[in-house]
């Protein structure tokens, strides 16, 4: 049996639908692998690569690898999956997703990571498209669907590779980073770290990755993020909204107009560079394209590139996602699931103009219901009202210990606003006779509410 895992011959993607999963098997036909997959259903992503000219089997069966040299999984592939039980039996090297991606960074020059618990998705996804207006050579990795990538990923040379790095099981330790952005540190994925120490650890673990000479660029409105620059004592470039922390980039003159986009002078160190336009609403995009900025314009981008990306710059699927209006009522759909996420999505919607704002939060797992939604929850103000569905399991199962009631009840110590209902075709019941036309509908999680959204505009 082969022990020495490397990417080689033919490889084989189970779970090739998955985000960063496509990602990956492009970057790697473009560099004259021949590469396949399977996924458990068709979707955006295996749409695109089937587009492609890439093989998609759709559902796991041993046979899809029989011929293969490599296989790389996602981490929601178990081990007992035919697949990987079938390329264990040949002697076939498994190669978990974030592995492999660290293994690709090794082959550019220069490799920006894109951390933080929030905003990393939209900060790269900006930074693909500045690629794009800019004409540069950046590969772009996202963790994403983005509408004008057909995808999430943006094939360039081998000189630049700039990519999403997630902290979640601490998957971005396999990266080899030149260059480590950090947008923010936050109380998420506590079923992994337990601690809060230990996310903040995990961060400083990316940082120390890189090599000398390595460029630390840090979002200085987080207390967290400004301790670890405090650290660091190598080559620094920061970013914020609160100039009082002294960023190196920030924004003057903020006005948002009538659908709550922003638009702001950008100052570099004193120096006012242009004014930038968005086409995203709310405060913390503002925030985002500041990291995409300071990103893109400390490795040689022109600013009027910059200006133009960001200005046509809309977004991610699933990030304050317009997905229709039923009698007058708008339906969006965001993929916040942490309560900081939750403001942020609230935010923009605030800022659209509208009559009545409902919200529809679907939790996606026990662990983050108990640790996140049972106390203090105070990030659903603003909202008229917010409906509660039963819990998504995610990977999880029910112990028992914590139900939909229990945020509910948390939910109106805080706001008085939260109503459980336990099924999205009984909440679509209640909005049917309660939304009226101007009024705006939310839906947010990561779990398949963003699929059970659709009732309410069908």
């Amino acid at each position: 049996m082969q022990t020495n895992k490397t990417i080689h011959g033919k490889v084989h993607f189970i779970g090739i639908g998955g985000c960063s999963m496509n990602g990956l098997a492009q970057i790697l036909m473009n560099r004259g692998y021949a590469v396949q997959g399977s996924d458990r259903s068709v979707s955006p992503f295996t749409e695109r690569l089937v587009e492609l000219g890439v093989p998609v089997f759709i559902g796991h069966d041993a046979k899809n690898v029989e011929g293969c040299d490599t296989v790389i999984y996602s981490a929601a592939i178990p081990a007992d999956n035919p697949e990987r039980v079938r390329a264990r039996e040949l002697g076939l090297p498994e190669i978990e997703r974030s592995a492999a991606l660290g293994m690709i960074s090794e082959n550019y020059r220069d490799v920006i990571g894109i951390a933080g618990c929030h905003g990393k998705t939209t900060i790269t996804s900006m930074l693909a498209l500045i690629s794009e207006i800019a004409g540069s050579n950046a590969t772009v990795h996202v963790g994403g669907m983005v509408d004008f990538l057909h995808g999430g990923i943006r094939i360039g040379t081998d000189e630049l590779f700039i990519t999403e790095a997630c902290e979640f099981v601490e998957s971005f330790l396999t990266l080899h980073p030149t260059v480590v952005l950090i947008n923010n540190i936050d109380n998420d994925h506590l079923d992994y770290f337990k601690t809060f120490d230990n996310i903040v650890n995990a961060f400083r673990k990316f940082i120390v990755r890189m090599p000398e000479g390595g460029l630390f660029i840090g979002c200085t409105d987080d207390e967290h993020v400004r301790k670890l620059l405090g650290e660091f004592g190598g080559k620094e470039l920061t970013y914020g909204t609160d100039k009082s922390s002294a960023p190196d980039y920030y924004p003057e003159d903020i006005v948002f107009d009538k659908r709550g986009c922003a638009s702001f002078d950008l100052y570099f160190r004193g120096e006012k560079l242009g004014r930038i336009e968005l086409n995203v609403p709310g405060k913390h995009n503002i925030t985002n394209a500041l990291a995409a900025c300071a990103v893109a314009l400390s490795h040689g981008v022109e600013f009027d590139s910059v200006k133009e990306a960001l200005s046509l710059y809309t977004s991610v699927k699933r990030r304050f996602e317009y997905y229709g209006e039923r009698g007058g009522v708008r339906v969006y759909h965001d993929y916040a699931h942490h309560p900081a996420e939750i403001r942020a999505a609230l935010d923009s919607a605030l800022r659209t103009e509208h009559n009545r704002l409902f919200v529809v939060f679907q939790c996606n797992s026990y662990t983050r219901a108990k640790t996140l939604f049972t106390e203090n929850v105070d990030c659903f103000k603003g909202a008229d009202e917010v409906l509660v569905p039963d819990i998504y399991p995610g990977r999880e199962k029910d112990d028992g210990t914590v139900h939909a009631r229990d945020m509910v009840a948390a939910i109106n110590k805080q706001t008085s606003n939260a109503k459980y209902i336990a099924t999205f075709e009984e909440i679509n019941e209640y909005l049917t006779k309660n939304a009226k036309p101007g009024d705006l509908v939310v839906t947010l999680g990561s779990g398949d509410v963003y699929v059970r959204s659709k009732l309410f505009i069908d």
